[in-house]
């Protein structure tokens, strides 16, 4: 069990970090502006990309400490949790400004399905 929690706050973790490095990228300032003296002004992004830098870290020590728990086909279907949740919280939040389309919609039930096909306990 403590595996299954410590993979699951590892695919929130980099599902949060996809989300916060996607609002850096927004409004991330070219690199001359960075290497600038007037770095400062264009300091809200760059602290989101370290955060979001920060996100994946943990999310990969989480990972780490999950494989010691649990083996890795166990585990490794946990991931593509992540790819649901972004696509859900992408279409969700309008900072994002991302469209609905019913072929993601599909793709994601797709994902769902083959999590579902792999992580289902057999039958004996």
């Amino acid at each position: 069990m403590k595996g299954v929690i410590l993979a699951l706050c590892s695919v929130l973790l980099v599902s949060l970090a996809q989300l916060v490095l996607r609002a850096a990228m927004l409004h991330f300032p070219p690199l001359t502006a960075i290497l600038s003296p007037q770095f400062w002004q264009h300091l809200q992004p760059l602290l989101l990309l370290c955060l979001g830098l920060g996100a994946y870290a943990l999310s990969m020590l989480c990972w780490m400490l999950a494989l010691r728990h649990l083996p890795l086909n166990r585990l490794y279907p946990l991931l593509s949790l992540s790819y649901v949740l972004v696509w859900l919280a992408a279409i969700s939040l309008p900072m994002f400004g991302e469209a609905f389309r019913w072929s993601s919609f599909a793709g994601v039930i797709l994902i769902v399905l083959g999590l579902l096909c792999v992580s289902l306990p057999r039958k004996p």
